[in-house]
């Protein structure tokens, strides 16, 4: 059997890994020392990681679907300790939950059909760029 068909076999027998092919998220050369070393697979990692690279333009890609999605940038976020009670210029306190838009523990959050990352001033439109090209390739489900 042939490195190419080898590889591939390799690649089938680990779905996640045909995944991340399909979605183009893999680093070649990394999958392919990892496949030499766990599979055993007798060749050059550089020509494992070239079949991996056939092996993803013949692989079909993932659709994605026209979504309707509404990406917007805010600001006034404050960071609010654990127990504090008045929020100043947020508007609103512990007893009015509904004034908060979310809470967080570190930078994003989801909710429902919500998504809210918090990020600094001057990344805020690179972060709307992000979110909206994320929602634009995303797999149709």
């Amino acid at each position: 059997m042939s490195l190419a068909a080898e590889t591939r076999e390799a690649v089938r027998a680990r779905p996640f890994l045909r995944d991340a092919l399909r979605a183009g998220v893999v680093n070649h050369s990394a999958a392919a020392t990892w496949l030499a070393e766990r599979d055993g697979l007798d060749g050059d990692p550089d020509a494992i990681a070239a079949a991996l690279r056939r092996f993803r333009e013949d692989l079909p890609g993932y659709e994605t679907e026209e979504r309707d999605a509404s990406v917007s940038m805010r600001s006034g976020v404050a960071v609010v300790e654990s127990g504090d009670t008045e929020l100043g210029e947020t508007g609103g306190s512990e007893a009015e939950p509904d004034a908060h838009l979310l809470h967080v523990g570190e930078a994003a959050g989801v909710a429902g059909e919500a998504l809210v990352c918090v990020v600094g001033r001057r990344d805020g439109a690179t972060a709307v760029r992000v979110v909206e090209a994320a929602l634009a390739a995303a797999p149709a489900a």
